[in-house]
């Protein structure tokens, strides 16, 4: 697969407007990016400029702290979904999950799943606030519960994607579970590192400047 086709275009920061969005949609229909990822209330807006090309719509659901409740998780997702969204990245229950209160954990993510029916679901780890073991569980976790992809981070955490984290948690999911690497991946050759090791997506506020740096 081509570079530019593992790219999540993302712009989710809270003081972004509707003209920020449309020019992510703009930058994303220009380079070919599988997806763009927005806050969920942008989803509409997305929809509407990206139709008729092959863009993908991600939506946040929980984010960034994933602390919202389940039903508040279902409902974000919901209308996602109803807005255009081809797929959820949900910010997975970190409390919970820290404080072992595994079948919570688990619930929340089959909720938001059911919810959405065959569209993809993406799991936010947030693997900054977590220990080995932790990152561990969380994984296995998600795939119990029907997650499409595991994912490193939100970008508002203390820390991003490392090689380290990508590793561990392709090794702890089965093939049937992608992995997404997300957060502070900044240059095309950090890029290829995670996607040499199992990353089967890429998310990035940066994905012009990948692509301007690359010739893949």
């Amino acid at each position: 697969m081509s570079f530019h086709r593992y790219i999540d275009h993302t712009n989710l920061q809270p003081t972004s407007g509707p003209e920020d969005i449309l020019k992510l949609c703009e930058e994303a229909i220009t380079y070919n990016f599988y997806a763009v990822c927005v806050n969920s209330c942008y989803v509409y807006l997305a929809a509407e400029k990206l139709s008729g090309s092959n863009v993908k719509i991600a939506a946040t659901v929980g984010f960034p702290l994933g602390a919202a409740s389940t039903q508040s998780k279902v409902t974000e997702a919901k209308r996602a979904v109803k807005d255009g969204a081809d797929e959820i990245d949900m910010v997975i229950n970190i409390g919970f999950l820290k404080a072992d209160l595994h079948k919570n954990v688990k619930e929340d993510i089959e909720a938001v799943k059911k919810a959405i029916g065959k569209k993809t679901l993406k799991v936010i780890l947030e693997t900054c606030y977590l220990n080995e073991e932790e990152k561990k569980i969380g994984c296995m976790i998600a795939e119990k519960a029907g997650a499409d992809f595991v994912k490193t981070s939100t970008g508002f955490g203390t820390g991003g994607a490392t090689l380290e984290d990508v590793k561990l948690m392709r090794a702890t999911v089965s093939e049937k579970v992608r992995v997404k690497a997300s957060g502070g991946i900044s240059s095309t050759e950090e890029a290829l590192k995670y996607i040499e090791l199992g990353a089967d997506r890429i998310g990035t506020s940066r994905g012009v400047l990948l692509m301007k740096d690359t010739n893949l």
